[in-house]
């Protein structure tokens, strides 16, 4: 087996109090505008027959409605978008974020590793303290770790585009318990494709997705009446790929009766569209990054 050298955060305690971090009293996106959106290369399945095909000013459109809906429920910070790196909208991807630590992304792709620079400078200068991984150890933000309700436990996925050795290394920067799912179908290549727990304690998910052990894990954590199935059609729509603040869930229109099933256990669903960004493998939930703590997002 190959060992994995841990790294301290970037920023000595000595340098950061806990008071001096970051914080947010109510719900706290950070996004990236569009402005140099595109499918330039392939690096999931949903970019292949894709290349150049995203309509610029329909993308921006779609952007900016999901940018106004979540504005009502939420406040957003802005990183610049930069020339050369399409998939920086994405910004999702690009870190997992918690009591204003950050562990920032070590992407899979030299196509993406190239955002890092400015992802790190951002947080950087908020005045969030860092915790790095490797780059041997590919991790990939909230696009494969996702936080519970309450923000003390840590589901991660593995497989496809994250490897299993950063689940430990992540969780160690919260001190918290991780659950590791094997991902197995090529389509949700990140946990945020097929996989969201909310805020009532529900969890939205794909199990297709998932291999049999995986999925007996979800099943053991959330009683039946709190698991939202999808079917394979809403699950290739990124249905799962939603952004939740308290009641509210904001996500691409899923084509189906989910929104009523959602409202069914108490939440209030917009949908979007965003179809020029399913092309380049994102919907709602990639567009967005939570900066607030789990506890402020969720209440």
């Amino acid at each position: 087996m190959s060992t994995i050298a841990v790294s301290k955060p970037s920023s000595s305690p000595s340098s950061h109090t806990f008071t001096s971090l970051p914080h947010f009293d109510r719900p706290t996106y950070l996004m990236c505008h569009p402005e140099w959106y595109d499918v330039n290369y392939v690096i999931n399945p949903w970019m292949a027959g894709n290349l150049h095909r995203p309509a610029r000013d329909l993308a921006f459109a779609q952007w900016k409605e999901l940018h106004s809906q979540l504005q009502r429920i939420a406040d957003i910070r802005l990183i610049h978008a930069q020339q050369g790196l399409p998939d920086m909208v994405f910004v999702g991807h690009a870190a997992l974020v918690q009591h204003g630590i950050v562990a920032l992304s070590s992407f899979a792709h030299p196509q993406r590793q190239a955002e890092e620079k400015h992802l790190r400078r951002w947080f950087e200068s908020a005045g969030f303290l860092l915790w790095e991984t490797p780059r041997e150890t590919a991790f990939e933000g909230e696009g494969d770790a996702l936080f519970n309700a309450t923000g003390d436990h840590l589901w991660a996925a593995h497989g496809l585009r994250t490897c299993l050795q950063s689940h430990r290394h992540v969780a160690d920067a919260w001190h918290t318990e991780v659950s590791s799912l094997h991902l197995i179908d090529p389509r949700f290549y990140h946990l945020d494709t097929c996989f969201a727990p909310l805020a009532g304690g529900h969890v939205v998910y794909f199990p297709g997705a998932f291999d049999k052990p995986s999925r007996a894990r979800v099943e053991a954590a959330f009683a039946p009446e709190m698991r939202i199935e999808v079917t394979e059609a809403e699950a290739t729509r990124f249905v799962c790929n939603l952004i939740n603040a308290g009641r509210e869930i904001i996500m691409g229109a899923a084509g189906s009766d989910l929104a009523e099933r959602l409202g069914s256990a108490g939440y209030n669903v917009t949908e979007v569209n965003l179809s020029e960004f399913i092309r380049g493998g994102g919907s709602a939930k990639a567009l967005a990054l939570r900066l607030s703590d789990s506890k402020v997002t969720n209440a």
